[in-house]
């Protein structure tokens, strides 16, 4: 009596059906791929945001390194003692001789030019040639090239002019009429991601006694 309705209730059961199992693994496919996606786009949010930070956190270490050349402007004459004065510069463009070289370890006399390309989505990059060679001068040298940044928006240089206590900033400056260097040197800009910058330097030597 006992043994038939055991076989009774083991005849009773059901199984899942073929369309049970594929309704079952369409929802776990679905569910997992909710999840892939959420996480992925998680993932890329992070990742824009730790690129843009680290992108301005290089734009803004920019001024510690450009002030290095900036400071140390030099009153170059070419040729030495008895030419015309070496600093050329407008809006977006500056050339001239400092007493710093980043490739020389910080010390030895380099022609430096810092210059804006808009067209290269807004690139500012600084080249530095050693040993000091201008025009005229032969032999070869050892020129680096850094990018400080792109991404840059509306970038400017002014130049400080002091004229007894009055302060004028100019659009652009040449050595070979002012015969000095600058007071300071302005830079302003625009960060692609947010922000502006405004930063400006002193020349520390402005002109040598003849």
């Amino acid at each position: 009596m006992n043994a038939r309705i055991l076989i009774r209730r083991v005849r009773g059961r059901r199984g899942f059906t073929l369309v049970e199992v594929m309704i079952a693994l369409t929802l776990l496919a679905l569910i997992m791929t909710i999840l892939y996606s959420a996480f992925y786009l998680s993932q890329r949010a992070v990742e824009k945001t730790r690129v843009r930070v680290e992108a301005g956190q290089s734009i803004r270490a920019v001024p510690q390194f450009l002030g290095s050349y900036l400071h140390s402007a030099y009153p170059y004459r070419s040729p030495p003692g008895a030419g015309s004065l070496f600093f050329s510069g407008d809006e977006n463009r500056l050339s001239f001789v400092s007493a710093f070289s980043a490739g020389m370890g910080g010390r030895g006399f380099a022609r430096v030019t810092l210059f804006w390309d808009e067209g290269a989505n807004g690139t500012l990059t600084l080249d530095e040639e050693t040993p000091l060679r201008l025009e005229g001068d032969a032999g070869g040298g050892y020129k680096n090239s850094v990018v400080l940044g792109q991404g840059i928006r509306d970038f400017r240089m002014d130049y400080l002019e002091l004229e007894g206590d009055q302060e004028r900033w100019e659009e652009r400056w040449e050595g070979q009429e002012k015969k000095n260097l600058p007071r300071a040197v302005r830079l302003r800009y625009r960060l692609e991601q947010g922000g502006e910058e405004n930063w400006i330097f002193p020349v520390m030597i402005r002109v040598l006694t003849p």
